[in-house]
């Protein structure tokens, strides 16, 4: 394959690949929107919807005893309510077209094993992950969405995320390495490795709030949602209180970065945008903490989390692609 065709090759698949994550990212915030409204349970059956491929959209269509059929299946109380059901399928769609986009991610990505055989290796593996995500869909409605299972649907949609946009680092290698970073602040590396860390104890706060946040939920219902807050154990303080030490650390590290390379530095955009997305989680996070936890706020602050996961994955791995490392080293 001459450089020529590598080059097209990477440009297209690159392309592509940004386009299939932020189809990911745009199911996350569907996910959550889905969690976040109670239309989780809006098919109790997986990958049927009411036991049709294509949901009901009215009561008469359903058996007149189907509640009766559901609470022998472990699902009580389940009553249609065709905005619920529907928004859930709509979220199955969702996923399974985004399923396809990474497939077809994938399969351009064999034109670039000959440049890098990670680029297609981490492909292939985002590839099984969907399907185990899609099993995983299944386990989550099986046991009636309960929060373990959802925080570890959540993680999974994750690392997928992180497969593909390790690929896509992969084959943006020699655009980094043209961006050299000898002139970078040499705290950089130890502060970006403290950000990180300080980044996973956040959102392994996070979780166990959301979590907690789905236990009482059940208990209190949603006509009490405003007074969830005052039942939110130590850890949620921490959690909110926390925030302001990753905003500062990632304000730090932002300085380093433009003080050193100026604005123009691939690296240094990528910090003003993560900078911008921990503004976006710290104000959605006090809206939740402070306003009574609203519900259209929360997949707001769910996505922010996730983009800041990302943009620290990326960062990392642009950062040392500039400076002419192996990730793998």
């Amino acid at each position: 394959m001459t450089t020529d065709t590598h080059n097209i090759a990477l440009q297209r698949f690159r392309r592509l690949a940004w386009i299939t994550i932020a189809a990911v990212y745009f199911l996350i915030l569907v996910g959550a929107s889905v969690r976040a409204s109670g239309a989780g349970m809006g098919c109790p059956d997986w990958p049927t919807c009411f036991g049709q491929w294509i949901p009901p959209t009215s009561e008469a269509q359903l058996p007149d005893n189907y509640q009766e059929i559901y609470a022998e299946l472990g699902y009580a109380d389940t009553r249609f309510n065709v905005v619920k059901t529907w928004t859930e399928y709509s979220n199955r769609l969702t996923g399974v077209t985004i399923g396809f986009l990474i497939l077809l991610t994938a399969i351009y990505s064999w034109y670039c094993r000959e440049h890098d055989s990670s680029i297609f290796k981490a492909s292939v593996a985002a590839f099984i992950m969907v399907g185990f995500q899609g099993w995983l869909g299944a386990q989550v409605v099986g046991s009636n969405l309960q929060p373990g299972m959802i925080t570890l649907h959540m993680l999974v949609a994750l690392a997928l995320v992180g497969a593909l946009l390790f690929a896509v680092a992969q084959a943006r290698r020699g655009i980094m390495a043209a961006q050299p970073v000898t002139a970078l602040d040499p705290r950089f590396q130890t502060w970006l490795y403290i950000v990180i860390g300080l980044t996973i104890v956040q959102v392994a706060m996070g979780t166990q709030v959301r979590e907690m946040t789905d236990f009482i939920s059940r208990a209190q219902g949603e006509e009490l949602r405003s007074s969830w807050i005052e039942a939110m154990p130590w850890f949620f303080y921490v959690h909110r209180s926390f925030s302001a030490v990753v905003l500062f650390s990632n304000l730090w590290l932002g300085w380093m970065l433009i003080s050193s390379l100026g604005w123009q530095h691939t690296l240094s955009k990528l910090t003003v945008s993560m900078i911008a997305v921990i503004v976006v989680a710290v104000s959605s996070g006090a809206t939740l903490g402070h306003l009574g936890m609203p519900a259209f706020v929360q997949p707001g602050h769910l996505l922010a989390a996730s983009l800041l996961f990302g943009l620290q994955f990326l960062i990392w791995m642009s950062y040392r692609h500039s400076k002419g490392s192996p990730v793998n080293s």
